[in-house]
């Protein structure tokens, strides 16, 4: 049995469990769970997978929608039935990316979720197990499933470079940031966010220069340090390779 629903998440956190499984997907807005030491964000991005009878806090970040499926493997006649193999989600606490086929999919839960009343139809009921089964081809057709182990918080990831910006940052620094094998982390990295590490850094470096610039009279020199460049020359290339000008001459027109 599947239930459908769309609910709000509290911002202070709470903690409980439950005995059925259940999956969290964000609609408008995100939360952050954890799972028997497993965390995460939970938003348009990226998914929450809870076996069932396991303790998880969770709480919103500021205002959110939440979409909640509840799979209930213990109900009479369970055994046998189709919702057998969509037991295997739940063998562990995941936190999974949603591709572009799950987007359209959330879409259309908005339209049909729309009502209370919409959430106690059978569309809602059809509705959750496609949302469970792509999910499951998801995880399970792919040569590298992103689960629990391989959930990248570009957020948490981008607050890291930005604390730490004055100094080089590597790959294994954020691999290890983000509990990831560096081994594993470059490939993940690049499904997740469409850029390398390097080009996650690079554009971060880059946006905090041009705000430096255009934003204060510090000497070109000084922002480059600050923003992590190794020289003035350095920062220079970089300015003039993104935007086809040079830090004077981007100052000047701000």
């Amino acid at each position: 049995m599947i239930k459908t629903r769309i609910l709000d998440l509290p911002v202070q956190s709470d903690v409980h469990a439950h005995a059925h499984h259940q999956l969290i997907v964000g609609l408008e807005g995100s939360a952050d769970f954890e799972v028997e030491g497993i965390s995460g964000a939970v938003n348009r991005l990226q998914a929450c997978l809870v076996p069932g009878h396991r303790w998880h806090a969770f709480s919103g970040r500021g205002p959110n929608h939440m979409l909640i499926l509840d799979l209930h493997s213990d109900q009479p006649g369970h055994g046998g039935s189709e919702n057998d193999g969509l037991v295997r989600l739940f063998d562990a606490p995941r936190f999974v990316r949603l591709d572009q086929r799950m987007q359209g999919l959330l879409d259309f839960a908005v339209q049909v979720l729309g009502s209370e009343e919409a959430a106690e139809s059978p569309m809602a009921w059809h509705l959750g197990g496609v949302l469970l089964h792509g999910l499951h081809d998801r995880l399970f057709s792919t040569p590298v499933p992103l689960s629990s182990a391989a959930a990248i918080d570009l957020e948490k990831l981008e607050a890291h470079v930005r604390e730490n910006l004055e100094r080089a940052i590597s790959v294994p620094e954020l691999a290890t940031f983000a509990c990831i094998s560096s081994s594993h982390f470059h490939h993940l990295f690049k499904q997740v966010s469409g850029l390398t590490p390097h080009q996650f850094v690079l554009k971060i470096r880059l946006e905090q220069a041009t705000s430096m610039l255009t934003g204060s009279t510090m000497p070109v020199a000084e922002v480059a340090s600050r923003c992590g460049f190794s020289s003035q020359s350095a920062l220079t290339h970089a300015v003039r390779r993104a935007t086809g000008k040079t830090p004077k001459r981007l100052r000047s027109l701000a």
